[in-house]
């Protein structure tokens, strides 16, 4: 038997709730994980609140995780009882002591990545990969614009473009969230609560506008990174924290030739041959020391509401992980 947050009713954080589950055998192409890690994303809140329906309930929520393979089902390769392993999944089930994963997810760890750090840092370290090599490859002396720099993904974001010979404009909210932004590697920082992001934007660039827009926000900010964009720039708009952005009036694009993407890092790590090269360009800016990930404060898995309240407070200033 293995211990899981099981989620029957979507609600507030008192909803998630221990309860005993079993876990059979590996099938042809699974691994069975002893989890040792399991990170709590912003994505678990609305899958537990209902503001996504995409986990059946009742169901296990959960997206990403690391552990120990425990067995090792039938026609399965490169893999073995005791390998440290991490996976993000869109398949949900992470929030419990042990699992049935497919093995096309599972991916070994290297010696300086610890289980916790993975887990804190796997889902946002692969769409950083995909932000700045994929959906649009950062260049040397290029000057991009990252909104929420201070976020968990936009620390990731900043340095590793900033690794690659970016000059990073970045914006926060406040003193403190500005501080974390510049030792993320910007040059520089706006305080979008006493500044002008747009203006301040232009007076950096000299008027030109800025190469990339990396928006998480949404809402607030869509027009805005638009406006900063220089002539045939791109605007990367990857999560909406803010609220959903209203209908768009695609010949907006026409004015300076911009272009306009709404990425999913799970479309881009879909192919096994796709997922590992991220991954391996992950733990290598990782482990050479050119982006620096916090582990993040660890709770146990019967505290999954504790951890949920926690993030949706804003008051966890590092990422969280369940320990079972």
């Amino acid at each position: 038997m293995a211990t899981a947050i099981m989620l029957r009713e979507h609600g507030g954080p008192e909803v998630l709730r221990a309860e005993a589950v079993e876990v059979g055998d590996p099938g042809p192409g699974e691994l069975r994980l002893r989890q040792t890690a399991i990170g709590v994303n912003f994505h678990d809140c609305y899958v537990r609140s209902g503001l996504y329906r995409t986990l059946a309930l009742p169901g296990i929520p959960g997206i990403e995780g690391a552990g120990i393979v425990d067995a090792v089902g039938a026609g399965v390769a490169g893999f073995a009882p005791g390998d440290r392993v991490a996976y993000m999944t869109n398949l949900y089930g992470c929030y419990a002591s042990h699992r049935i994963l497919p093995a096309s997810l599972a991916l070994k760890l290297p010696e300086g990545v610890s289980d916790v750090l993975a887990a804190s840092t796997l889902l946002k370290g692969l769409t950083a990969e995909m932000l700045v090599r994929q959906v649009h490859a950062v260049k040397a002396g290029e000057t991009i614009l990252v909104q929420a720099a201070a976020g968990g993904v936009g620390r990731l974001l900043c340095q590793w473009a900033a690794s690659l010979g970016a000059t990073v404009i970045g914006t926060a909210g406040g003193p403190a969230k500005c501080a974390i932004a510049r030792a993320a590697g910007c040059a520089h920082v706006i305080d979008y609560r006493s500044e002008d992001f747009v203006a301040r934007v232009k007076e950096i660039t000299g008027g030109r506008g800025v190469a990339v827009a990396y928006d998480s926000v949404g809402r607030d900010t869509f027009d805005g990174s638009l406006e900063c964009l220089a002539v045939r720039g791109h605007l990367v708009n990857f999560g909406q924290s803010s609220g959903p952005i209203p209908p768009f009036e695609i010949a907006r694009l026409m004015q300076k030739s911009n272009t306009l993407t709404r990425p999913a890092v799970f479309h881009f790590a879909a192919e096994r041959a796709s997922l590992e090269a991220m991954a391996a360009a992950l733990f290598g800016v990782l482990t050479s020391g050119a982006v620096k990930a916090e582990a993040g404060v660890t709770m146990p898995l019967a505290e999954a509401g504790r951890a949920h309240a926690l993030l949706e407070s804003r008051a966890a200033e590092s990422p969280l992980v369940l320990v079972p």
